[in-house]
């Protein structure tokens, strides 16, 4: 089984479709309004922003999540949480094998929670 869709909450799409193409580096895969429904490609998972939809925590693995951070709060982002490690990996069951997970929490142009992930190897400063 593999996830298709997940779907965000997004009163105004046009700000959500400039934040979230900044946020993820790549243009919307497809617009559809009305009804209201506006689509981003993420490696094989669709990202729906719907006036219609709940809020959702989603998390988007990043590479550099500390500069990734950084050029987000530049740029006017709310920095809900700033990166910290919240596990150790001993095993390989959620992700890679002696690797620390950090993550920050940043809100979106919607005021939804978005997660952004890097898992580090341990050997790593």
């Amino acid at each position: 089984m593999h996830l298709t869709q997940i779907a965000q909450h997004a009163d105004d799409l046009d700000r959500a479709e400039a934040f979230y193409t900044e946020l993820l580096g790549a243009p919307a895969a497809a617009r559809f309004d009305p009804p209201g429904l506006l689509f981003f490609e993420l490696d094989g998972t669709r990202l729906l922003l719907d006036r219609a939809a709940p809020s959702a925590l989603i998390y988007l693995r990043v590479t550099g999540i500390h500069l990734r951070i950084e050029e987000l709060q530049a740029s006017g982002v709310a920095i809900e949480n700033e990166p910290s490690v919240i596990f150790s990996h001993e095993d390989d069951r959620l992700g890679p094998a002696n690797s620390d997970e950090w993550q920050a929490f940043i809100r979106d142009s919607e005021g939804n929670l978005v997660a952004l992930v890097e898992q580090v190897p341990q050997s790593e400063p």
